[in-house]
């Protein structure tokens, strides 16, 4: 074999092993793990959820576009896309699932599978709707974080008795598409307001032009207003508060962004708080522990928060009592 022969030989060696050796680099980089996040709402309604679980990812010492990528998927406020949505996350194999708000979103999730983890972040009783076994051990590939806020419909009702103790009649606002904790609220506050002697008118609204309809004229009939925790109320907060001004309606919601928005009072647990805990517990899960023993989280702390420049533009005057309790006043 001449020089020249030898040279090309080596150089094709040479050049084959650089071809190989980056792809054999590639083959073993670790995949990204990637997160599914499924939603009953939309995802204006949803940023700020998904920007507090990743909060907590990050807590957990892991960065979005560093170490985790994620798919987002949102229903629309049309429950009946969630199971498909579920399924597709699946079908993609994400590394695990976070549902961001409704029950019906944590089903469809568990209805999917199995085998992936899921973390949910609820306002209600997990137990009681089904989802895992019991608090303290979930069991299956499943847990997450409850604010409880549905189950302060009785709570509600105390606080706006005390408010305007003559009253008669109390509406509540739901979003009939979350259907189950909408049940749960209409069920808790019937059952409060009927042991106070009070009556209660459900309203419906599954979207914003159902909103105007469902308050259109309420002032006539009815004293105060419970607002339905729920993703469509939430992202529309400064319509609320600016429709239950024009009806003279002591409107209360379960979180502080309402009175912080122009409406009269809240009362709840921190739903930001929750999904930034869910993020914690989504970047434990992915390092390693098992959803199954992981706990679900239950709120501790409920703020309650009043707006007396409100009260007064709708002529009603807070007792010292209510303002004695709040943990803010906004003047």
């Amino acid at each position: 074999m001449t020089a020249n022969m030898k040279r090309r030989e080596f150089i094709t060696r040479l050049g084959g092993v650089a071809v190989a050796w980056p792809l054999a680099a590639r083959a073993q980089q670790p995949t990204m793990p990637v997160i599914g996040f499924l939603s009953h709402g939309t995802p204006e309604g949803t940023a700020a959820f998904v920007a507090a679980v990743r909060k907590g990812l990050g807590e957990a010492g892991l960065v979005e576009g560093k170490d985790v990528t994620s798919e987002l998927r949102w229903a629309r406020h049309d429950a009946d896309r969630l199971p498909a949505l579920a399924a597709d996350l699946v079908q993609r194999r994400v590394a695990l699932i976070v549902t961001l708000d409704t029950v019906a979103a944590a089903r469809a999730a568990k209805a999917a599978t199995t085998e992936i983890p899921i973390v949910f972040a609820l306002g209600t009783d997990p137990v009681q709707a089904g989802l895992v076994a019991s608090l303290n051990r979930p069991g299956g590939n499943i847990t997450g974080i409850s604010t409880m806020n549905l189950d302060l419909g009785s709570k509600w009702i105390g606080l706006l008795h005390e408010l305007l103790p003559a009253a008669k009649r109390f509406a509540v606002l739901v979003n009939i598409e979350n259907a189950d904790s909408a049940r749960s609220i209409i069920t808790r506050t019937q059952e409060a307001a009927l042991a106070l002697g009070t009556q209660t008118e459900i309203l419906f609204a599954s979207n914003e032009r159902e909103i105007d309809a469902a308050l259109a004229g309420l002032g006539a009939r009815a004293q105060a207003l419970i607002l339905h925790p729920d993703v469509l109320f939430t992202q529309n907060l400064e319509k609320l508060a600016a429709l239950a001004i024009r009806e003279k309606l002591a409107a209360l919601y379960s979180t502080p962004n309402f009175p912080q928005a122009g409406g009269l009072m809240s009362y709840g647990s921190s739903f930001l708080e929750a999904q930034r805990q869910a993020g914690v517990y989504v970047g434990r899960i992915l390092k390693g522990e098992k959803p199954g023993e992981l706990p679900v989280q239950r709120a501790s702390k409920f703020d309650f928060v009043i707006n007396l420049k409100t009260a007064k533009t709708i002529r009603i005057d807070i007792p010292t009592t209510l303002l004695a309790r709040a943990d803010e006043v906004i003047e």
